[in-house]
């Protein structure tokens, strides 16, 4: 399991949605330079739905690693749950009131994507190593 490289990009792109999970993405401050609120990314109900889905996916994508098809599929699922949730964080920046500041946890997402695509790569080639050694033994056998 752990030999192949995207069972550890999954792994990595896990731990940071972890990170996302538990971590706050946002502090609003007040006037006075005090810290009135911090948000996490779990503060709307749809956002921290959202956030378990992809967690699921996530370790779903890590421990399917016997059907390569499979994980690759879900990588890329979860790779797209991913950029949506930075595109919504994007939105948020840009819509966000005065005062606001964003955490380096805001990046996550959009690493989380890279891991994924890098992951779905990682599986498709390891696909086609098994296509083709299995096309070699076909063939030695006639």
């Amino acid at each position: 399991m752990w030999q192949r490289v995207q069972t550890l990009y999954l792994a990595v792109a896990a731990g940071l949605l972890c990170f996302l999970l538990f971590g706050n993405a946002l502090t609003i401050n007040t006037p006075d330079g005090l810290e009135a609120v911090r948000y996490t990314a779990l503060v709307k109900p749809y956002m921290a739905i959202i956030l378990w889905i992809l967690a699921a996916i996530q370790l779903l994508a890590l421990v399917s690693f016997k059907v390569r098809i499979l994980q690759m599929r879900l990588s890329v699922v979860a790779a797209l749950v991913s950029l949506g949730i930075f595109i919504w964080l994007g939105v948020m920046y840009f819509t966000a009131p005065e005062g606001a500041v964003f955490r380096y946890t805001a990046i996550f997402p959009l690493a989380i994507t890279v891991f994924d695509f890098l992951a779905a790569r990682g599986a498709f080639q390891d696909q086609l190593v098994v296509e083709s050694a299995g096309r070699l033994r076909s063939r030695k056998r006639r």
